[in-house]
């Protein structure tokens, strides 16, 4: 048996608009759990919470983080990544022949995006005989790993048939304007309002809910979610910038401004087309990637490429193989050594609750402690099944999910 080694991530956003409560505690016990149950060493676990001590849960840091646990790695090594925090999603950058989908995204403290092909690609890199787990308790975390078999949901089924109905359409701003009535819900639900058929319920609303054992009593929680609506995002890259400029066709471009070559790779690969097609003369008219950009953007980005090109030099040092690699909703290859346990689908919200008390948590965190307490070893998939029932049973609409290889399915949580 090789080494066990893990990162945990846990952000509230404290003092903005996004705070959330719960993710530093489920960082504690997720960390508590892998010394006490799993035999992790304390120097194998990396921590990273925003509560003010020790490396911030930044963008950069993370992706650090991370590739030093898959650069490390070894046949027979066991690698465990945890995230508690704030998700997004990023509509597709193309216009209407070529709109593929949606970048799902974790946010870190800074907002310093990392998107699902980051992920994909990080675990591709993965040795054989080495096993990642990753526990996303965010909103639309089923699609962190494209193209990963889906063993237990509906997020990538649910994707093809909204790619394959968005190539029908001939409007190109339909798209788009379905992303933002699909998104108005998140926006009232992040603040913890109530919306039908969609939000998370709470735990006390039916009072002959037949509650599992659990560590934490969800009866009576106030619930928020953990889905970072655009609108708010926005908002807090114009006070992060001091720009009121910014819009849904310049995050982007606003990302890379902020952060360079800390930048998501996507982020950069997607500057680089852009850039390319700028320098050949092809503006908004033409449809495509140049389609989803702002006329603003496009000045911008040309008043650079004339007045400081330097700046542009961790885009244009991408390696960009085809068009298609910079879309939503794309990626090269299936990984085949990861394993995503995810909150919900990739439509859906995950929930950051609080007690009276004052005890707050994620409601996927708190069913896999229960679960594991309870149960001791079980396979991922017994473990995302006991999480879906326990979920439903306390009130929560929100529907784990397990992508994987079929053998993966049936391999112990972590062990």
């Amino acid at each position: 048996m090789g080494e066990k080694r893990a990162v945990l991530v846990g952000i509230n956003y404290p003092g903005t608009k996004a705070e959330l409560k719960g993710c530093h505690n489920d960082v504690a016990r997720m960390r508590r759990s892998l010394l006490e149950r799993f035999g992790f060493d304390e120097p194998g676990i990396r921590v990273l919470v925003d509560d003010g001590s020790g490396p911030q849960p930044t963008g950069a840091n993370i992706r650090r983080e991370l590739a030093r646990l898959v650069g490390d790695a070894r046949p027979g090594d066991l690698l465990f990544f945890h995230y508690s925090g704030h998700g997004t999603r990023l509509p597709a950058e193309t216009g209407q022949d070529d709109d593929t989908g949606y970048d799902e995204c974790i946010v870190p403290c800074d907002m310093n995006l990392i998107t699902d092909q980051d992920f994909t690609e990080l675990v591709q890199k993965v040795p054989q005989g080495c096993l990642f787990t990753i526990v996303s308790d965010s909103c639309h975390s089923g699609g962190l790993l494209d193209k990963t078999k889906e063993q237990i949901g509906h997020s990538t089924k649910k994707n093809q048939t909204q790619h394959r109905e968005l190539e029908e359409r001939s409007d190109s701003g339909t798209s788009f304007r379905a992303f933002l009535k699909e998104t108005i819900r998140d926006v009232f639900e992040s603040q913890g309002i109530r919306l039908p058929h969609r939000g998370h319920r709470q735990s006390g609303d039916e009072d002959d809910v037949d509650q599992e054992p659990r560590y934490i009593d969800a009866a009576d929680a106030h619930v928020k979610n953990r889905s970072l609506p655009l609108s708010t995002l926005i908002e807090m890259l114009k006070e992060k910038t001091g720009k009121d400029d910014i819009d849904v066709g310049s995050i982007r471009l606003t990302l890379f401004n902020l952060f360079g070559d800390d930048a998501s790779p996507k982020v950069k690969k997607f500057m680089k087309v852009m850039l390319n097609k700028l320098q050949q003369g092809q503006h908004s008219q033409h449809g495509g990637v140049m389609g989803f950009m702002g006329a603003l953007a496009q000045e911008f980005l040309k008043a650079k490429l004339e007045g400081a090109p330097d700046q542009l030099e961790p885009a244009m040092n991408q390696e960009v193989h085809s068009e298609q690699e910079v879309y939503a909703g794309t990626t090269a290859r299936v990984p085949s050594n990861g394993v995503l346990i995810s909150g919900c689908q990739t439509d859906q919200t995950s929930a950051d609750a609080t007690t009276p008390k004052g005890v707050s948590y994620g409601a996927l965190s708190n069913a896999i402690q229960a679960i594991l307490a309870e149960h001791g070893t079980v396979t991922n998939k017994e473990l995302v099944l006991k999480a879906r029932k326990m979920l439903s049973k306390q009130g929560y609409t929100q529907q784990p999910g397990l992508y994987c290889s079929d053998e993966h399915a049936s391999v112990a949580f972590i062990c």
